[in-house]
C-alpha cells in the first residue's frame, strides 16, 4: 500500500465510478452508489482528501489511509476506524 497522491487521483475527474464504503467490525454496510467525480481536492486542514460529486456533496478519505490504486479504481483503508473506500470505473 501507497500513501495517497492527490495528483494521481484526477485521472478521475469526470468518471463515473462506484463508490463503497465499508466497516470491518461488520457493521451496517451503505449501498454501492454509482457518482460521477466532478473535482478532487484537499479539506482545508488538510487531513483528508474529498471527492466532489457536485459543488456540494462530496465523500472524505483520511490522508493516512493505505492506499492502493489502478488506472480504473482506488481503493484506502483507515486503520483508525475500521473503514475501507472502493472506487470503481464503471
Amino acid at each position: 500500500m501507497e500513501p495517497i497522491n492527490i495528483d494521481e487521483l484526477q485521472r478521475f475527474v469526470g468518471e463515473t465510478m462506484e463508490i463503497a464504503i465499508e466497516d470491518k467490525q461488520g457493521g451496517d454496510q451503505a449501498p454501492r452508489i454509482k457518482k460521477t467525480i466532478k473535482k478532487i481536492q484537499f479539506c482545508p486542514d488538510h487531513t483528508h482528501v474529498r471527492f466532489y460529486f457536485d459543488s456540494m456533496y462530496f465523500l472524505a478519505v483520511p490522508l493516512n489511509s493505505n492506499v492502493s490504486q489502478s488506472e480504473v479504481s482506488f481503493f484506502a483503508s483507515d486503520l483508525e476506524s475500521g473503514l475501507t473506500y472502493t472506487f470503481q470505473k464503471v
